[in-house]
C-alpha cells in the first residue's frame, strides 16, 4: 500500500513539471495593425521658450521624448533626450557649438549626426558602466521655424506603432489572445 501511494505521489509531482498543452485560440478581429511611418513637422515649443545658447530643454512630441538644444552659436537642434545604455536625460547637459554632453556620464554626442564624440562614458560611474555598454548614437531630428514656433520632424505614428507590438485588441494585453508572452 505504501509503495502504491509513493508511486502515485511520484507521478503527480512529475506531471507538475511536464509542459502544459495550449489550446489554439483564434485571434480577435480587433487586432491593432502596425501604423505606417508618417514623418511630419510638429510644433515643439514657442520661440520665446527656447533656452539660452549653450543649454537645452526637453519636450514631448507625439509620445517621443526630444531634447531641443541651442548651440553656443545660436543654431537650434533636436535630438533624442535619452542617453544610450543608461536612459539618462540629455536636456541638462552642456551644449557646445557641435555637441551636447550627458551631464551624468560625460559622453558627448554630435548634434548633427548623433554619434558619440570623444571618449565613451568618461565620468563618474560611467568609467565602470562604459565597459559593459557599447557606444551607441542618439536619434537626430530635423528642425525648422514655423511662425513663432520651433517645429521638429517626427514620426507621428511612432507611439501607435510601438504599442501595436503590445496591444492585440480592446483591453487585451499581448499574450491573452494567443498564449504568447512578452
Amino acid at each position: 500500500m505504501k509503495v502504491a501511494a509513493l508511486f502515485l505521489a511520484l507521478i503527480a509531482s512529475a506531471s507538475a513539471f511536464a509542459p502544459a498543452t495550449r489550446m489554439a485560440r483564434s485571434q480577435t478581429a480587433l487586432m491593432a495593425k502596425p501604423a505606417s511611418k508618417a514623418l511630419k513637422y510638429v510644433d515643439a515649443l514657442s520661440t520665446k521658450d527656447l533656452p539660452k545658447p549653450g543649454s537645452a530643454t526637453s519636450v514631448d512630441i507625439s509620445g517621443i521624448d526630444v531634447c531641443i538644444a541651442v548651440a553656443s552659436d545660436g543654431l537650434v537642434y533636436a535630438v533624442g533626450n535619452k542617453a544610450p545604455g543608461t536612459g539618462s536625460p540629455l536636456f541638462g547637459g552642456k551644449v557646445s557649438k557641435n555637441t551636447i554632453k550627458d551631464e551624468l556620464y560625460g559622453t558627448e554626442f554630435s548634434l548633427t549626426t548623433g554619434e558619440p564624440v570623444g571618449k565613451w562614458m568618461p565620468g563618474g560611474l560611467g568609467i565602470i558602466i562604459g565597459n559593459f555598454i557599447k557606444p551607441e548614437s542618439i536619434p537626430v531630428y530635423k528642425v525648422k521655424k514655423g511662425g513663432n514656433k520651433i517645429q521638429v520632424e517626427v514620426d507621428v505614428n511612432y507611439k501607435l506603432s510601438y504599442e501595436s507590438n503590445y496591444w492585440r485588441g480592446i483591453l487585451d494585453a499581448q499574450g491573452k489572445t494567443d498564449g504568447g508572452y512578452y
